[in-house]
């Protein structure tokens, strides 16, 4: 159990990963449409979209030569709002 659970926060590690997972939450989205949303480069994407998907947080789907991706680990987006929020609560009560 501690061993998935670290896999899982190494993976979520990379800020770069949590801007996709956030990109992903509302709905599929295709590397064209997270390029647009997050500012890097398509062969950085790519990288982090196969460490997703090779992690089982991500799904994916071809349609002609576009792949879609999808959160498929529901869990990951729980776990991302939670400390997200509490970053966010943690960061008003300082700046009170």
């Amino acid at each position: 159990m501690f061993d998935l659970a670290a896999e899982t926060f190494r993976v979520m590690s990379a800020p770069m990963r949590l801007k996709i997972i956030n990109c992903l939450c509302s709905e599929e989205k295709n590397v064209g449409q997270l390029l647009e949303e997050i500012d890097t480069t398509q062969p950085n994407m790519s990288q982090h979209l196969n460490t997703l998907f090779k992690s089982k947080i991500l799904g994916r789907r071809r349609e002609g030569v576009q792949i879609y991706y999808r959160i498929i680990n529901e869990r990951v987006v729980t776990l991302c709002r939670a400390v997200c929020t509490q970053i966010a609560i943690d960061s008003d009560i300082a700046h009170a």
